[in-house]
């Protein structure tokens, strides 16, 4: 099991990516990449329960190959990456803290992104939106919060029945 966390600054002039999804908004994260939030958390989890370090580790802010990359980029190398070390996916869950936009709408097109990025079911990937109730800088709209806790399995996925089984028959 692993955890993540990203946060950014929404800033004027930049496009809103959240969980792979362009967001029609007036504003979009500051960061390197596309500084998908949710995504970046989702990556450092995969990479924390792997014990494989993180995103700043593997993609180095400073390095010119990552400027504007598109984090669903990235979240597909440190799936594959995760799975060259013997691991596969089990769960994906991911809380993403905004005052705006709304994301709830948007809540099942980017599980379905993010599920087909890292090879796994859309029922294996949770995706939960709050608000920050207008405290702090998030709840001033300063900024987007991410939070992700992973789980993987060790071995083959195809003893998973493509993503069916419980935890039951995993241990049974």
């Amino acid at each position: 099991v692993g955890i993540g966390y990203d946060v950014h600054r929404l800033v004027a002039g930049r496009v809103l990516f959240l969980g792979g999804v362009e967001f029609g908004f007036d504003r979009g994260l500051l960061g390197h990449s596309d500084g998908d939030v949710a995504l970046h958390a989702a990556m450092d989890a995969l990479l924390g329960a792997a014990s494989l370090g993180d995103i700043g580790q593997l993609f180095p802010p400073g390095d010119p190959r990552y400027a504007n990359v598109r984090s669903v980029e990235l979240l597909r190398r440190v799936a594959q990456l995760v799975v060259d070390q013997g691991w596969h996916i089990g769960h994906l869950d991911l809380m993403i803290i905004a005052e705006e936009p709304r994301l709830g709408p948007r809540v099942p097109e980017m599980r379905r992104v993010i599920s087909q990025t890292i090879g796994i079911a859309p029922e294996r990937v949770s995706i939960k939106a709050t608000t920050n109730e207008g405290l702090g800088f998030i709840g001033r709209g300063e900024g987007i919060a991410a939070l992700a806790v992973a789980e993987l399995i060790p071995g083959d996925p195809s003893n998973d029945r493509a993503g069916t089984s419980t935890g039951e028959e995993r241990r049974g």
